[in-house]
């Protein structure tokens, strides 16, 4: 089962659209959900009665919108819609504790001006327990399969493998080829290092001992090593991609934490759809 969050913005539909995508090729449900305040959903009398209605109302109608949505990218999915009480952070997470993937738009209703990942966005893809698709704005179609790619970001963390599960998952479903990208960079009291030919052969070398383990002969790989710091390297690299994937949590994070510097960064650098997955 795969659940996309929406709010009846704009975000959230195009959310939707990418969800239904997904859960066709990964032939999986797909669950639409809203959450709305808890007292919305509970019995109310007098002045209120009235305000339960009326926002109930509204909350079907932004559920049914994105239900369209979802049956208008792939007609005959199999959609439901739930409609959840309590915060929208935490009712999401719970409700996508069984669930393959939790999408959710970048930025939804009430979002601030000028930043590229709202408030539920964010709190989502930081404590969600499954893996977590943010969709800011979707490639555009045409150019073909051969122009197509999914980049993932390595560094030699457990959460590196697992993004990288997650990226040859994509790639084989969705017919692109795979990008894996190892920044590096040694910084000092003035910025980064120069580079240097002995660095740049260890950072190759964990590059290709990672890869080593997933490829797959159905996926074209391109394996690059670029000297820099690993968010500006990045969202060059993500520049027109379908997808980012990036593990949770990278080298030298606090245990307990469940995403990453560089992760954390991405949310709002991210210049494609940002798959977070998960390292459990």
């Amino acid at each position: 089962m795969i659940i996309v969050g929406v709010d009846g913005s704009r975000a959230g539909l195009e959310a939707t659209g990418w969800a239904a995508v997904e859960a066709a090729l990964r032939q999986a449900p797909l669950t639409v959900a809203h959450a709305v305040p808890r007292w919305v959903c509970e019995p109310a009398a007098g002045r209120y009665a009235e305000v339960n209605r009326w926002m109930r109302e509204g909350a079907q109608t932004v559920l049914a919108t994105a239900r369209d949505r979802a049956l208008r990218e792939r007609p005959g999915l199999g959609v439901e819609t739930v409609l959840l009480p309590g915060d929208p952070r935490s009712a999401l997470i719970k409700a996508a504790d069984d669930a393959e993937l939790l999408v959710v738009g970048s930025r939804g209703i009430g979002g601030v001006r000028g930043l590229l990942v709202g408030s539920v966005a964010h709190g989502i893809a930081a404590h969600a327990l499954t893996d977590v698709v943010l969709v800011r704005d979707r490639p555009s179609p045409g150019g073909g399969a051969q122009g197509r790619e999914v980049v993932v970001g390595v560094d030699g963390s457990p959460g590196a493998h697992r993004a990288l599960d997650f990226g040859f998952d994509y790639a084989r479903r969705h017919g692109t080829r795979l990008r894996a990208v190892q920044a590096w960079a040694w910084p000092q009291a003035d910025g980064f290092a120069p580079a240097d030919p002995v660095s740049e052969q260890d950072a190759r070398q964990t590059l290709q001992e990672v890869l080593a383990g997933h490829l797959d002969p159905e996926v074209e790989v391109i394996a690059e090593v670029v000297h820099g710091h690993p968010i500006e390297v990045l969202r060059e690299a993500a520049a027109g991609a379908d997808l980012l994937v990036v593990g949770s949590r990278g080298h030298g994070q606090l245990a307990g934490m469940l995403m990453g510097s560089v992760s954390q960064a991405m949310l709002h650098h991210a210049p494609c759809p940002l798959a977070v997955a998960r390292h459990r």
